[in-house]
């Protein structure tokens, strides 16, 4: 296909600076100077530290006198003891920014690490989870400038406040928060995501579509967001199956990032009963994030069906569904399912209901919950999970 890259090489500055474009990677080192970096910390995951990308990085880095190191101890659901040790590289090493780079492990790691480099002794990385006004325990002047690169159009953590962190002692998925640990800088390349395999691709834009839905369905009022969510969705549901067949079709994989982007900015709207139940199944499952939610997607829709109607027309009418409604929605979400090879139930993940009790209990106290259209109670989502288990729609 014939494309003009320079078409999306660009810049914006909502949520912060954002600098959009084939090649834009080459700007990183003077991205990290304009921010008063010398002696940035490359934080990623294992799988990217070892390729050509991030030694590309490096290099240019020390030509432009910047003192770079990498860190990558970090799981696929990253650990508080994956951010203390990121910390304690940071401390080390002597940095003084970090650039966050890879998908939604990474980068939420990373983060964390800026916002706990150089807070006071004693302050639990807990103790910032995003309960009440946590947030204030921490000192926003310590935290150190992040530039970020996103590997995967997926989390949009580039441009989040939070972190989705894993309590390993306690088995459960908690969100740190604070309103400063939003990167500074944002590099979208898609030439970056042309080598995701296909299965990525799928996973991770079926999350970006769950931040997109999730905020597009919560009853809570903010019409900006709202305007982000839907046109997000547009773009994953013609620019998704295209970077799902071509992954060097660099119109699809840049017009995915941006979508990525705008999920996680329209979910300051809030989210819901998807995510409310894919942070407690990854926690004690170790499973993707991604599948999770593209998994949970139709049969959470489904339990909100009585509650939804409204904005499921009005999104039927914006994707230019047949019918438009909330049938119209679930099956499209199960058509693009099937064309991304999206299983169809949590047990292809290997998971089953022996824990379902400990699941609902898990997911009605989660922070998403409570931006879900229908409040419901532990017992109600521990029927959504057994459903999603069994594959009963």
């Amino acid at each position: 296909m014939s494309l003009d890259i320079n078409h999306f090489s660009t810049g914006w500055n909502y949520p912060a600076q954002i600098l959009t474009g084939a090649g834009r990677i080459r700007e990183l080192p003077g991205a990290c100077q304009a921010l008063g970096m010398k002696a940035p910390l490359l934080i990623t995951d294992p799988g990217l530290a070892g390729l050509p990308m991030v030694s590309d990085i490096r290099a240019a880095c020390h030509e432009a006198g910047l003192a770079i190191d990498v860190f990558s101890e970090i799981k696929g659901n990253p650990t508080g003891k994956n951010v203390l040790d990121g910390v304690a590289a940071f401390r080390e090493g002597g940095h003084d920014g970090v650039i966050a780079f890879g998908g939604g492990s990474g980068l939420d790691a990373a983060k964390a690490v800026a916002l706990m480099a150089h807070q006071r002794e004693g302050l639990s990385l807990w103790s910032l989870e995003d309960i009440g006004d946590n947030w204030k325990h921490a000192d926003a002047a310590a935290i150190v400038p992040v530039v970020a690169v996103p590997t995967t159009a997926g989390t949009g953590s580039e441009v989040g406040r939070a972190s989705v962190i894993t309590d390993e002692v306690e088995h459960v998925k908690r969100i740190i928060f604070h309103p400063g640990m939003v990167p500074s800088t944002v590099i979208l390349d898609p030439e970056l995501t042309v080598g995701l395999p296909p299965s990525i691709t799928a996973s991770t834009g079926m999350d970006a579509l769950s931040h997109c839905l999730e905020a597009w369905c919560s009853p809570n009022y903010h019409p900006m967001a709202e305007g982000i969510a839907v046109e997000g969705m547009r773009r994953i549901c013609h620019y998704l199956p295209r970077a799902f067949l071509h992954g060097d079709d660099l119109e699809a994989r840049m017009n995915m990032l941006v979508a990525s982007m705008m999920g996680a900015t329209a979910f300051q709207r809030g989210l819901g009963a998807m995510h409310a139940l894919a942070h407690p199944l990854g926690a004690l499952y170790d499973a993707h994030h991604g599948t999770l939610n593209a998994i949970l997607m139709p049969y959470v829709l489904r339990a909100n069906e009585c509650a939804i109607g409204e904005p499921m027309v009005r999104l039927g009418r914006y994707l230019d569904l047949r019918q438009p409604g909330t049938a119209a929605v679930i099956d499209w979400v199960l058509e693009l399912r099937e064309r991304l090879g999206i299983p169809h139930t949590l047990a292809a993940l290997d998971i089953d209901t022996r824990q379902a009790e400990k699941v609902g209990q898990m997911a009605v106290v989660d922070p998403s919950s409570g931006s879900n259209p229908i409040a419901f109670d532990a017992q109600a989502y521990q029927r959504i999970f057994v459903n999603a288990v069994e594959g009963r729609l």
